[in-house]
């Protein structure tokens, strides 16, 4: 009997702990992995029959106009993006190079107008903010008229930035048609 007690009491002791350990565990992710991003991806539209399809641009490097920064750098095979947007301006402006080693004037610029929503996280990470996408627009930014991969149109789904990889923008390309050629 008095050894069932020591075992009661010494599971209560545990289970206490464990519970106290939980409940006091740091849940917040302060590290760039919380932070809150533009999820884009890549679509175009088949002239035939109207459909969306799945698309992929061969080579995509994206920097932030404004700054030395290279948020993709000679990226294959793209479908799908994970833009940051601005904290410390009401919009951000990304550029698209599509082969910026052999052709650097074949390049979009992709302008996304945020608002920006400080909050209170927690004592450890302090303050983060909530960015909402008020708008988006693109500019062809290069020389050549006969360009394979450029936006034709974006479609803004959802303007919440988030970190579950919710869809906020379709990005929809020029058609090319890539059946392969039977010979």
């Amino acid at each position: 009997m008095k050894s069932l007690i020591h075992i009661l009491l010494l599971i209560g002791i545990v289970g206490g702990a464990a519970g106290l350990y939980t409940a006091c565990a740091d849940e917040n992710d302060c590290s760039l992995e919380g932070r809150p991003m533009m999820y884009c991806t890549v679509y175009t539209i088949n002239p035939d029959n109207g459909a969306m399809q799945n698309d992929t641009l061969d080579s995509l490097t994206v920097t932030a106009a404004g700054t030395d920064s290279v948020i993709l750098n000679n990226e294959k095979e793209v479908h799908t993006l994970m833009l940051p947007l601005r904290y410390t301006a009401d919009s951000t402006v990304f550029i698209f190079h599509y082969n910026p080693q052999g052709n650097p004037s074949r390049r979009d610029t992709l302008v996304i107008r945020q608002e920006n929503t400080p909050y209170f996280q927690s004592m450890e990470c302090g303050y983060m903010m909530e960015q909402n996408i008020i708008s988006s627009r693109f500019s062809p930014s290069g020389s050549s008229s006969q360009q394979l991969d450029r936006i034709d149109s974006l479609y803004l789904r959802n303007i919440e930035a988030n970190t579950n990889e919710i869809e906020n923008l379709q990005i929809f390309l020029r058609y090319r048609d890539r059946t392969p050629v039977v010979e």
